[in-house]
């Protein structure tokens, strides 16, 4: 196990080289040679590596070559009638895949067992936790590069914490259970090659706007049963919610009947602000255009009884208000 080497790495300031063993393995080659100590046996460390990260370590400087060498030493120093680390080799693992997305769910993979192990009895917080935010980083400039956004919304394990801590998630099965419903979907659509045939892959920038909305095309592509096209609109509504908080302002965008809007009244407070932004003749089309995606949204996300086809009109209409608001905000204009 490489553990403890990255651990010593990163302390001296070394986090790039300790990120490049994440998915590495150690091999012990003892030889029958003996050391400088009673006994001890010189030995070969050869670190097994897939073949992206094997290209990046063996042009490693000489002075990262050192450090290298010597956190291996202090994980394992040379004792009598024990092993002597000689030196390092890389080799190449062949048995990792190596295309981007095989990786992206390799990392995805190992970030949703390191979330389970933490919050089930497993490794303290402390001794994972840049780890962790090292991974996360790496997993989210991932997925940007598909137009995806991280499902997963705590930046640290900290975070995390808080949530399992709570209340809400008071036994193992249903801290596992979050994590597979948090992670799984995403899995299994980039498993599938899916990819949106939206004009605007990109992410609009709402944090949280845009994480309800990959969670909905996610949750449409694994849904099966009745249940799961339900939730699908509670996302939809959640989605709108989000988005109405963004762009809505009390003083510019006047509620059309007048009356105080809650919060959560989305559709209300959306009306409004297509009414101020989109006003006009020049603007009718468009305006009715919004507005018709806007009814379908919200008329779908209340049904009741739900399958796929109510599920992804409900899916579609949300993420076209979602467009049609961030074009008209100017928060798809070019930069």
């Amino acid at each position: 196990m490489l553990v403890g080497v990255q651990k010593i790495l990163r302390f001296r300031n070394c986090s790039e080289l300790a990120g490049l063993l994440d998915r590495a393995q150690l091999e012990l080659e003892i030889s029958d040679q003996y050391g400088s100590r009673l006994f001890s046996q010189l030995t070969q460390a050869c670190i097994h590596v897939p073949l992206p990260e094997y290209e990046k370590l063996r042009a490693l400087s000489e002075s990262e070559q050192e450090e290298l060498h010597r956190a291996l030493t202090e994980i394992y120093p040379p004792r009598d009638h024990s092993i002597e680390i000689a030196g390092f080799e890389f080799v190449v693992d062949t048995t990792t895949p190596t295309n981007d997305t095989d990786e992206l769910v390799s990392e995805i993979e190992a970030q949703r067992a390191l979330m389970i192990s933490v919050s089930t009895g497993g490794p303290k917080i402390q001794s994972v936790n840049r780890q962790y935010q090292e991974r996360r980083a790496k997993i989210e400039t991932m997925l940007n590069a598909r137009g995806v956004v991280d499902p997963n919304p705590f930046r640290d394990l900290w975070m995390w914490y808080g949530k399992w801590s709570s209340g809400d998630l008071p036994s193992y099965q249903s801290r596992r259970a979050f994590i597979g419903n948090l992670y799984d979907p995403l899995i299994q659509h980039l498993r599938s090659g899916n990819k949106s045939k939206a004009i605007f892959e990109s992410p609009t920038g709402w944090g949280k706007v845009d994480r309800t909305i990959t969670e909905i095309r996610l949750r449409l592509e694994a849904a099966r049963a009745e249940e799961q096209f339900q939730a699908v609109g509670l996302l939809c509504r959640e989605a709108l919610i989000s988005l109405a908080q963004t762009v809505f302002d009390p003083n510019k965008h006047p509620i059309l009947d007048g009356v105080d809007v809650s919060k959560t009244d989305g559709k209300r407070m959306l009306e409004a602000y297509l009414a101020v932004e989109l006003s006009g003749g020049e603007n009718k089309i468009a305006r009715q255009h919004a507005k018709a995606a806007l009814d379908l949204a919200n008329e779908t996300q209340h049904k009741r009884t739900a399958g796929f086809r109510q599920a992804a009109l409900c899916a579609e209409s949300t993420a076209a208000v979602v467009n049609l608001i961030a074009i008209i905000s100017g928060q798809r204009d070019p930069r």
